[in-house]
């Protein structure tokens, strides 16, 4: 009955149009108020918990990387990855779209965010590959769906969050989430390059090695970041959190002094801009964690791992619960909302049925992938909508073929868990 108000008030608030963040807040404080023992003493645990729900370490590398990702998108690292992209596979049919992937891949490592990761590639490889003659539907779908890739290779902010919220190692799911990343561009680039080769799709003319080498030299301090930031955490000299302090350093100190694409009196912009989106994200994260309080004192993550225990699930059983409700979530609420709310209350669950919370972090990331490609609340589509001057629908049409391939893939990541657990396992990462 608790559990059934408590939702009730959180999806009237929704329906309100209320932004999550702050539906989150209301509906502890209007089931604290209307619905339990009221006091002085709930007023002082409710703003202590709005405080100490930021109190974690591993959450000051939300903002770090942020800023770096910020820094790197206006300071033409993009531009220059793009080029050695598409001076590695642009001779190959569909290598414009190919190249756009393999430059989406790239960002990745160094954003840690998927709407980031469109805006960065797809405000260059939009106009060039209609400009090139490839259909305009056919480039916002991978453009769109590469980008998701952002928050699947670390590092990932979900991830983070993830990590956050379940108390499990950041690092080790960042290993996690490298073979499933580069699987999931090479499955895009196959798809991209069998639609190409039927719809004879443009190539470009083969890039010579002195071409790509002048590619890579100039897209060398970019990618250089990777190494920094992942050598550093597998190598264990640096945290996940270190690591995103580095990394904001490094941005910086890349786009302003070494590439020289950004003015140092410009820097006041782009940290406004990163503090803005840092700020969002920490206050979602803040109510979560407040509406994660008010479940767990409320015994309802314990109630619901009872009743699918005494259900007799068998794991696929649950995974498969699993990915309906994180698909069904993905309708509603960004990301960051959902692993924080439905994590604390799936990783139980997922442990009494032998299912190791490195793969079901996966699972959930992929599952946010899919959750960015579909309205009402896709992130990844409102940048591609302005991008290429599309209506929400149109856009929403030109992913669909890709929503495909991308639930094939949440099928690939759920069932073969090696996907996920064997490069933990070869690198003996805890």
């Amino acid at each position: 009955m608790t559990a059934a108000i408590i939702i009730a008030i959180l999806l009237v608030l929704l329906a309100t149009g209320t932004p999550i963040s702050i539906a989150l807040g209301l509906t502890v404080l209007v089931f604290l108020v209307g619905f339990s023992d009221f006091s002085m003493e709930t007023v002082d645990i409710v703003s202590q918990r709005l405080f100490t729900g930021l109190e974690s370490f591993a959450l000051m590398a939300i903002p770090f990387f942020v800023l770096a990702g910020a820094f790197l998108t206006e300071g033409g690292v993009a531009a220059r990855i793009i080029r050695f992209a598409t001076a590695l596979v642009g001779w190959m049919p569909g290598g414009l779209a190919m190249a756009a992937i393999l430059a989406c891949a790239f960002f990745a490592t160094i954003s840690g965010s998927s709407p980031a990761t469109v805006a960065a590639i797809g405000s260059i490889m939009l106009p060039a590959m209609m400009k090139a003659g490839y259909p305009k539907r056919f480039a916002v779908g991978v453009v769109t769906t590469s980008g998701s890739l952002g928050i699947l290779i670390p590092p990932s902010i979900v991830m983070i969050i993830y990590a956050v919220s379940t108390s499990t190692s950041a690092g080790k799911l960042f290993v996690a989430g490298v073979v499933p990343g580069i699987l999931l561009a090479l499955v895009l680039m196959a798809v991209t390059f069998v639609t190409a080769k039927r719809k004879g799709f443009p190539t470009l003319p083969r890039a010579g090695l002195r071409e790509v080498w002048t590619a890579f030299r100039e897209a060398f301090w970019g990618l250089l970041l990777v190494v920094v930031v992942m050598g550093g955490i597998y190598g264990g000299l640096m945290t996940p959190t270190e690591a995103a302090a580095v990394s904001a350093v490094y941005a910086f100190i890349a786009a302003v002094f070494i590439y020289r694409d950004l003015r140092l009196r410009d820097t006041g912009k782009v940290l406004l801009s990163a503090a803005n989106t840092s700020a969002m994200l920490l206050y979602i994260v803040t109510n979560a964690v407040l509406f994660s309080y008010l479940l767990t004192s409320e015994q309802i993550p314990q109630s619901i791992s009872a009743w699918v225990t005494a259900q007799e699930l068998s794991p696929w059983m649950f995974l498969i619960v699993v990915n309906v409700v994180l698909l069904a979530a993905g309708q509603f609420m960004e990301p960051s909302s959902i692993v924080l709310i439905l994590a604390p209350l799936l990783l139980p669950i997922a442990l009494n049925l032998g299912i190791d919370p490195i793969h079901l972090g996966v699972i959930m990331t992929v599952n946010m992938e899919i959750g960015m490609l579909h309205p009402p609340v896709g992130l990844n589509l409102f940048v591609a909508s302005h991008l290429a001057k599309m209506g929400m629908t149109e856009v929403s049409i030109a992913c669909l073929p890709w929503l495909g391939v991308m639930l094939v893939y949440l099928v690939l990541v759920t069932y073969v868990p090696p996907v996920s657990l064997w490069l933990p396992h070869v690198l003996g990462v805890r």
